[in-house]
């Protein structure tokens, strides 16, 4: 790992979005294509370099989605999945999109049980399907199914393969979420010795062991170009990486170079949230409501005296808000602070006052909001001007 805190890079690293199509594949989610719009809009905004926008072969509605954001998306690069077959194809060329994600799976239990085929029949679906876009004016992104369970001299000799045919980037994909940080390292680094060409090696990580977030960051420090993210984490079973994790952790971390207004993540965390009807943890590393709250007593003072002290960054550069929240565990700064926030001038009797009142009721189990401070508050000092 790079050593030093947002150490300054000249890498640049590319973000695919995969919220309106892996994303939506989160069970009970179904968009309507207006709304999948809505997100891709804000997705543009966000600035990510590519949106996948669906799989057009699956419905009419998935169809008019992908064609609905490729008539509208100008500043960033509209993909649609593809299985490897011409037919997937020419649905991908029907909705105008600018490029196209073709999957194969490479490991034996895939090849065995799903495809029914043998190394050499998938290699050679794999090949034909990428030259066949490629001959029709597609940027090509192209992911071996299940890469992280293949045998790694065959992903390496099908990656080899594609790239050979005009690929533009490859993708390692760790489809049911198996890897560790060390074992995706030296897979990627496995992958671009092995594969020689000009192409993007990209990581598509899955979080059944909670750790897709870890796996994408550490397959960029090890040599991968691009990341697939959904905003939240969203997607089928545990999930994909999330955006906001993924994206600062490579910004404030490692100092690695997005096209991201990182300002506008909160925003689009909750159109996300509010879209698939899903609400966000509060405890949600970036974007959740406790990710720059602050109870503790010693943390408020701290804070009160450089936010540095408890906080990782600042949260008004992920459009995020900090909070002093006020109950069992606050201290005197904090009561202090918030009448002042209040316009009030204190003295040490009504601090001390006002702080009794509210870890009574957090001893009793209560929760303190707002309201409860005011009310207490008049209740020591009369009624507020």
């Amino acid at each position: 790992m790079n050593s030093g805190f947002g150490l300054n890079s000249t890498k640049y690293v590319r973000i695919l979005d995969t919220t309106l199509r892996d994303g939506e594949q989160t069970p009970g989610i179904a968009l309507k294509p207006e709304d999948k719009l809505r997100i891709a809009l804000a997705l543009e905004e966000l600035g990510v370099d590519s949106i996948e926008a669906g799989f057009p072969i699956t419905s009419k509605g998935e169809f008019l989605a992908v064609k609905m954001i490729a008539n509208e998306v100008r500043d960033a690069e509209v993909i649609a999945l593809a299985r490897s077959s011409k037919e997937d194809v020419n649905r991908v060329l029907d909705s105008g999109a600018d490029a196209v994600h073709l999957f194969i799976a490479t490991s034996d239990i895939h090849m065995k049980y799903k495809l029914s085929m043998n190394h050499e029949e998938v290699i050679e679906k794999a090949v034909e399907s990428v030259d066949y876009a490629k001959s029709h004016g597609l940027i090509v992104e192209f992911s071996a199914e299940d890469s992280t369970r293949s045998r790694r001299e065959f992903l390496v000799k099908v990656f080899q393969e594609v790239v050979n045919a005009g690929a533009d980037r490859i993708d390692i994909a760790d489809t049911v979420g198996v890897m560790t940080p060390q074992s995706m390292a030296e897979l990627v680094r496995y992958v671009r010795n092995g594969v020689k060409g000009n192409y993007v090696l990209s990581v598509h990580c899955h979080n059944d062991f909670g750790m897709a977030v870890a796996n994408s960051v550490t397959a960029v420090e090890s040599g991968a170009d691009q990341v697939h993210v959904t905003v939240l984490g969203v997607g089928e079973r545990a999930g994909n990486a999330a955006l906001e994790e993924v994206a600062a952790a490579l910004t404030f971390l490692l100092g690695f170079r997005t096209n991201l207004r990182l300002e506008l993540i909160s925003s689009t965390a909750a159109l996300v949230s509010e879209l698939f009807d899903l609400s966000i943890q509060p405890n949600k590393p970036i974007v959740g409501i406790n990710a720059f709250s602050h109870e503790s007593g010693i943390h408020v003072h701290g804070i009160l005296g450089n936010p540095l002290t408890y906080e990782p960054i600042d949260p008004s550069a992920i459009g995020m808000k900090r909070r002093i929240v006020l109950g069992k565990h606050s201290g005197k700064h904090a009561v202090a602070y918030m009448l002042k926030q209040l316009g009030l001038e204190t003295n040490e009797e009504i601090v001390d006052e006002v702080l009794r009142r509210i870890k009574d009721l957090g001893d009793s189990g209560y929760r303190v909001d707002y309201e409860d401070f005011i009310n207490i508050v008049k209740s020591v000092v009369g009624d507020l001007k």
